[in-house]
């Protein structure tokens, strides 16, 4: 049932209308930013074929089939054999490629090109989604070509992405696109309220961190993100309440430790938000598009000493080190530079 999953009721009509007139595309491409639930709708839409109970056209969610539809038993990531073929759930008409060290393997395509030829088992049809469709490499991408050109009249391949301009042209003008959006901030924080998980201020922040993605709101660890963001506090009191070079040092000694190393540019990006939000109340915004609104008491010191200029030249410097990452840079010599430039 589609009403389960918030946001993009745009997909949900058209999905509706695509299955009420059972006219589904043998193929389709769900395209949109990670974490929107693009999966989760192609796997609904599978579901409505193979539910034994549907309402409406729409899967019950409750029968057997749908049940068995639901679980998938994912390899080990180091097992690269297991990779090289279809990942069938409990429901043998539904299978699910997904990559391997960040490439979908061409022996994983031509297993759903062989696949996709059986006939139906249990259902009217087959469904083959393929997770993160842009990492396929240039063979793996003519093997689904091929497929897709020569379609299987009982069998239906759903392409997820978010990057969907990273695929082959002659791919995506054989699919029918479906753009999600970022779900609205006050869904993503009605949702995680309605789980009773969070406690109504834990669910406003992780909503506006979540940039419209309930899945990277689900993911987030509030614990670590409030010590990351403690941290990067104390650069901008460093810079602009107390002057202290020294602090700065540390701090970024401390974030390039070898036990932090994985969370490097998960710093950058909380450093931005407070950033942008210093930024947002010394122009007098809305309060609305502010992240770390629990701070508010926090920034206003911090906005009260800081200019408007100097804040929009910190977040480009910290872009210009965004951009060095990808040239192995030195990352210790390049966040000393970052916060000696910021501190002017």
């Amino acid at each position: 049932m589609f009403d389960k999953f918030i946001g993009n009721n745009h997909i949900k009509e058209v999905l509706r209308r695509l299955l009420a007139l059972k006219r589904v595309p043998s193929s389709l491409l769900f395209a949109g930013e990670d974490g929107v639930g693009k999966k989760q709708f192609a796997l609904e839409l599978a579901k409505s074929f193979v539910c034994q109970n549907p309402k409406m056209s729409e899967a019950c969610d409750v029968c057997a089939a749908c049940r068995r539809a639901d679980n998938f038993a994912f390899p080990k990531s180091d097992d690269k054999d297991a990779f090289k073929r279809v990942i069938f759930s409990e429901h043998s008409d539904i299978g699910l490629i997904v990559p391997y060290n960040k490439n979908i393997l061409v022996d994983a395509i031509r297993g759903l090109e062989s696949e996709a030829f059986f006939r139906p088992f249990e259902a009217a049809a087959r469904f083959f989604i393929i997770d993160d469709a842009d990492k396929m490499n240039d063979s793996a991408s003519n093997a689904l070509l091929k497929t897709l050109e020569e379609p299987a009249p009982t069998s239906h391949i759903f392409l997820i992405s978010s990057r969907p301009d990273a695929l082959l042209p002659t791919i995506r003008s054989r699919c029918q696109t479906l753009r999600f959006a970022p779900i609205v901030f006050r869904e993503i924080e009605n949702y995680l309220l309605k789980t009773k998980r969070f406690a109504p201020a834990d669910a406003a922040l992780l909503a506006k961190l979540s940039n419209g993605k309930l899945g990277h709101a689900l993911e987030t660890d509030l614990g670590k993100f409030r010590q990351q963001r403690d941290a990067m506090l104390k650069v901008l009191e460093s810079i602009l309440l107390i002057e202290n070079r020294a602090e700065l040092l540390r701090i970024a000694e401390e974030m390039n430790d070898a036990k932090n190393k994985d969370d490097f540019e998960a710093l950058l990006d909380v450093l931005q938000t407070l950033i942008h939000d210093i930024w947002a109340m010394r122009n007098e915004a809305d309060e609305k598009i502010l992240i770390n609104v629990d701070l508010i008491r926090d920034l206003q010191k911090l906005t009260e000493r800081a200019e408007s200029r100097r804040l929009s030249a910190w977040l480009s410097e910290i872009e210009t080190l965004r951009e060095q990452l990808a040239v192995n840079l030195n990352r210790k010599i390049a966040t000393d530079a970052l916060f000696m430039q910021m501190a002017g």
